[in-house]
């Protein structure tokens, strides 16, 4: 049984539901920056109310996972990145303080505070996760089993447009959550602001996409790519990756476009989420199996078999739970949000 290679799947999967499903949560909170009025903002965060703390449950496993199943890694990268990861901790607490105190304000320069903070701690978490995504792909310098780059290492202009991107990606998550959520007003109002973001993450996930491409020979390699020639019998079996997200981006502008007539409201959501599942399948592709690109593999990296097995077992009890209970909280609160039972200022 390849351990390692069980353990960095659960840590994959664990990562990628946290992006889908807080990083709409995040893309919420962005979005209320534009709300036309204080009830349209409370509409906004009534929708996430009942699952936002819970979707931050696979943040915590995906980094605790680092930690114990592949301590090298961790030991590495978190120097690293300590900056944009402790940017993103205090984002997400101040925001997880402003989603309950907006509500507790009286006067009017506390309620556009906390608001704000509310906003802008949702942004500032999503930038930094950029930042950390970016840093991440373009590699670390390590050395002796130790982390040997500088501290602004994270900070290139390719992690500038990784952490813009990451943003955009969040707020189109949020976008199509709030059309699957709310009604009249509003709901045009983020369909609006949909159909701006697949603009955006389209532009985004290209130029992410073509300078990934450059940060390594190897990665071009992987996709059949040199300075040289094009090697087609490598592209061809990862061609319905960039195929499948192109026919994304054509259905969910449909979808889009068509809402008030014929679209389903669920669709652009899961179009949405498709998206992100083709990108992150195409970085995996890209790095893989490197946990510290381009130092160390998941092997290199991994604890001591006893370890990770011990650890399995408990994975194996608590993952569906967790499962389970996600399921359960979404399907209890399943439908739209009544404007009557959100939160009057």
């Amino acid at each position: 049984m390849d351990l390692p290679l069980i353990w960095s799947l659960l840590i994959a999967t664990a990562v990628m539901l946290y992006v889908l499903l807080d990083g709409s949560d995040l893309g919420i909170g962005m979005l209320t920056a534009f709300a036309k009025s204080d009830h349209e903002r409370n509409m906004m965060t009534a929708t996430i109310e009942p699952v936002w703390d819970g979707n931050e449950t696979w943040l915590i496993l995906g980094g605790g996972g680092l930690f114990a199943a592949f301590p090298l890694a961790y030991a590495v990268l978190m120097p690293a990145f300590y900056i944009p990861v402790l940017i993103m901790l205090a984002a997400l607490i101040f925001r997880g303080v402003a989603f309950e105190f907006r509500h507790k304000a009286v006067r009017k320069p506390t309620k556009l505070f906390w608001n704000g903070a509310f906003a802008y701690g949702s942004l500032a978490a999503a930038l930094a996760q950029g930042f950390i995504l970016g840093g991440f792909i373009q590699g670390v310098e390590a050395a002796d089993r130790g982390f040997t780059g500088g501290t602004f290492d994270w900070f290139t202009p390719f992690t500038v447009l990784t952490a813009l991107s990451v943003a955009g990606g969040y707020m189109l998550l949020g976008s199509c959550w709030l059309v699957l959520k709310t009604e009249g007003d509003i709901q045009k109002g983020c369909l609006k602001w949909a159909k701006r973001m697949t603009i955006f993450v389209l532009i985004a996930m290209g130029a992410v996409s073509l300078a990934t491409l450059s940060i390594d020979p190897r990665v071009t390699a992987r996709w059949g790519i040199d300075m040289q020639a094009f090697n087609f019998g490598k592209f061809l079996p990862l061609a319905p990756i960039p195929l499948i997200a192109g026919i994304l981006f054509a259905l969910i502008w449909r979808d889009l476009a068509l809402r008030f007539d014929k679209a389903p409201d669920w669709r652009p959501m899961i179009y949405a989420a498709g998206l992100f599942l083709t990108g992150y399948l195409g970085l995996a592709i890209s790095l893989f199996p490197y946990l510290v690109p381009f130092q160390y593999d998941i092997w290199q990296t991994a604890a001591r078999d006893n370890a990770l097995m011990l650890m399995l077992v408990g994975a194996g009890i608590m993952l569906p739970i967790i499962l389970a209970y996600t399921v359960y909280v979404y399907s209890l609160f399943w439908g739209k949000v009544d404007p009557d039972e959100a939160y009057h200022d």
